[in-house]
């Protein structure tokens, strides 16, 4: 058995694996409850990613008898990173392709992770890893706009807004909502127009905003970085 824990940026995602099958998924909203979880569990191996919390400390919580390890930029990978400056790098982002590779495996692949931020991320068949772009996610989007003006509210996004509001509450909605999905759909466009055969995965805590509403075809993959974080574990197992 094999963990593999997601630390994001406000909840913790943990993956019991059997080889490559995902067995067992759990989430915790607080350390203290994730934790009392992984000092009971007795794992073969595991990995922690973390954006937020330290990761040495996470590994201290759990005992094992094989590897041990903790994503960082330095950690050998199955994959060739081309990324311009990898100690800025996001793990969570370097999961995310290791985890379209164990999908896709030699296919050029863009991953968009609908989280904090829309993380685009692109691997070519090859499995080279090129970067991607980051633009601001749904809560971000409906904070600035109360943030920075001084009359618009803080609302809350809706699936599935109209086209044209009718009051300030469902204008907002629909900017940002039918906005973020012109501009997905956009970007899936033009990696289609220079590398047709590219396979989109789709994943992240606000995923379900779009997976559905979506021209293009998606492969949605919820639990695609815990899925990376298990191959680049059994890329080590295997060294």
């Amino acid at each position: 058995m094999n963990i593999a824990v997601d630390y994001g940026n406000t909840t913790a995602k943990v993956g019991i694996f059997e080889n490559e099958l995902l067995r067992e998924k759990r989430l915790f909203t607080e350390p203290a409850g994730l934790r009392s979880f992984l000092e009971n569990q007795a794992a073969a191996n595991v990995i922690v990613s973390s954006v937020s919390y330290p990761a040495e400390e996470l590994l201290s919580w759990i005992v094992t008898v094989g590897k041990k390890l903790s994503l960082t930029y330095s950690l050998p990978l199955p994959i060739k990173n081309l990324y311009a400056t990898p100690q800025t790098l996001g793990v969570d982002r370097i999961a995310a392709v290791c985890g379209a590779l164990s999908i896709f495996p030699q296919q050029p692949c863009l991953v968009i992770d609908v989280g904090t931020c829309i993380n685009y991320e692109f691997i070519d068949e090859k499995e080279n890893y090129h970067g991607g772009s980051i633009s601001p996610g749904i809560a971000m989007r409906f904070e600035a706009m109360h943030t920075f003006t001084s009359r618009l509210p803080l609302v809350n996004p809706v699936p599935d807004p109209p086209l044209i509001g009718s009051s300030t509450e469902t204008c907002m909605q629909s900017g940002v909502i039918n906005g973020m999905r012109a501009e997905i759909e956009g970007i899936i466009q033009q990696y289609l127009d220079h590398y047709p055969s590219t396979k989109v995965l789709l994943c992240g805590g606000d995923a379900s905003f779009f997976e559905s509403r979506l021209n293009q075809s998606i492969f949605v993959a919820p639990d695609l970085v815990l899925q990376g974080l298990n191959r680049i574990l059994r890329y080590h197992i295997s060294r």
